[in-house]
């Protein structure tokens, strides 16, 4: 009996060894598990991308005006330009460029809404122009203008184009002078910049 009781204890003691081995085989496995769980979860790195900048892209439009009336058509073309927050980089009227006026935009689509329907304006032409081909218009070398008082000049700018006028006193500082306008039924002073008047006569040639 007592021999049987041992065999029972022993064969007890096996089966509990053999159930706490699997107990810490199967803990083992779900170790393993949660370490793998872990693993797959944890969160990868965040890919980056860097967003390529666009390039700046600019394209220099030609814009068919009336003739004479170019300062009225770059005034229209510009308040609509603010008004709508259009995308358009600048807009020149070059002097001594007759019945045109140049926008400077990223694309026609933003060229052709600035111009659209607006007095004076008669369309762009189809060719785009290069900065090099309009650089002598918009970047005029800077000479001196020779004007002194008395001077007789006629004014080549708008709005008293090819008005005469008799210097009264010049500002070179600001490139400015005022002028007695002599065609006036009313006599009348106005201030006008310098490279927009040509002197004809002066008073110690006359003399």
């Amino acid at each position: 009996m007592a021999d049987y009781e041992d065999d029972f204890d022993k064969k007890l003691a096996e089966e509990e060894a053999e159930l706490e081995s699997e107990r810490d085989q199967q803990e083992a496995r779900e170790e393993t598990k949660v370490v793998e769980k872990v693993k797959e979860e944890k969160p990868k790195p965040v890919e980056v991308k860097e967003e390529k900048q666009k390039e700046s892209t600019s394209l220099i439009f030609v814009v068919k005006v009336t003739t004479n009336k170019e300062e009225k058509a770059f005034e229209m073309v510009s308040e609509k330009i603010k008004k709508k927050n259009l995308d358009v980089y600048a807009v020149a009227r070059p002097h001594g460029l007759r019945g045109y006026i140049l926008l400077e935009a990223p694309d026609r689509e933003n060229a052709e809404e600035a111009v659209f329907n607006l007095p004076y304006v008669k369309g762009i032409i189809p060719r785009v122009v290069s900065l090099s081909e309009i650089k002598n218009m918009i970047e005029p070398v800077a000479t001196e203008v020779k004007v002194e008082k008395n001077d007789i000049v006629e004014i080549i700018g708008e709005p008293f184009k090819k008005e005469k006028a008799k210097i009264v006193r010049v500002n070179k500082q600001k490139g400015e002078a005022i002028v007695l306008l002599l065609g006036a039924v009313v006599p009348m002073q106005v201030t006008v910049k310098l490279d927009n008047i040509k002197v004809i006569r002066r008073e110690e040639e006359s003399s």
